[in-house]
């Protein structure tokens, strides 16, 4: 009975594997399609040519290549500024004694429970009032804003699994609070920090309600509301193109998550065993 249930389990796997990759393959496929097999055969049909020529065109007429560098520079921006700022207050917040220390990690916490949605409309008078609307400085602060909550949250599950008697050890042996966090915490954050990494990656690269309300111009759209415009200006007579456009705007999260699940794995279970 073990075998069989092993045997059923296995088969379950692989349909649910193939379920999982047909979307997946199909887009592929579809970016290589020329634009009279959309018409003239089925949307499952496999292409009779490769037509590599559909990514050229999405990267030049579809403007692909500015999405890109605009996603590309408020996506890194903001990374960067969300490590900056919230790999130091979680250390401060978890390993530093101060009264307001419980306080203001609440107060940080607080900022996962607030939906997108409630702050579209102040935040889009206020960027209108300050001149921050159709500016990428705008996206990097509201991404910098929203990325903040979730890392400190991270980080401090990891802050809490170093044992304090290290810290001491440095401090015993000179170290300042600086060098004890660069020198000494920095180093064992990686797995944490990839992992931060990667979920704001996600949430920046993918974002589509921040850009779609605060960008207006086209030379200043992300790779996001890209596509949404790419898709009406083309229509149906090019969705090699679009399907192409596609494919180029999901490759950066599907290397990104390649490259680091397992580092992203240990970074998430990391505090999650005590000793």
């Amino acid at each position: 009975m073990k075998k069989v249930g092993n045997y059923f389990s296995k088969i379950f796997i692989i349909l649910f594997l193939c379920v999982q990759m047909y979307p997946i393959i199909w887009l592929l496929l579809s970016s290589v399609k020329s634009p009279s097999e959309f018409s003239l055969r089925a949307v499952y049909a496999l292409p009779e040519k490769l037509t590599f020529s559909n990514y050229a065109v999405a990267w030049t007429v579809g403007k692909m290549g500015i999405y890109f560098r605009n996603s590309a520079i408020a996506t890194l921006v903001a990374l960067l500024l969300i490590i900056t700022f919230s790999a130091p207050v979680s250390f401060a917040i978890t390993k530093m004694k101060w009264k307001l220390s419980r306080i203001t990690l609440t107060f940080f916490l607080l900022g996962i429970t607030i939906p997108v949605q409630v702050v579209l409309i102040p935040l889009f008078i206020i960027y209108k009032n300050v001149g921050l609307l159709n500016s990428l400085l705008g996206l990097i602060i509201v991404y910098s804003a929203f990325g903040l909550p979730i890392s400190i949250y991270l980080f401090v599950g990891f802050f809490k699994s170093v044992p304090n008697q290290m810290i001491e050890a440095a401090v015993i042996d000179g170290c300042s609070i600086f060098s004890v966090f660069t020198r000494i915490m920095l180093p064992l954050m990686k797995n944490a920090i990839a992992t931060v990494l990667t979920i704001q990656f996600l949430f920046t690269w993918n974002d589509l309600v921040f850009s779609m309300t605060f960008i207006s111009k086209m030379n200043l759209k992300t790779v996001q509301t890209g596509l949404m415009y790419f898709t009406g200006q083309f229509g149906q007579r090019y969705w090699g193109p679009t399907f192409a456009s596609i494919v180029m705007s999901t490759l950066p999260t599907l290397f990104l998550y390649l490259f680091l699940n397992k580092v992203m794995i240990k970074g998430l279970t990391a505090g999650a065993v005590k000793g």
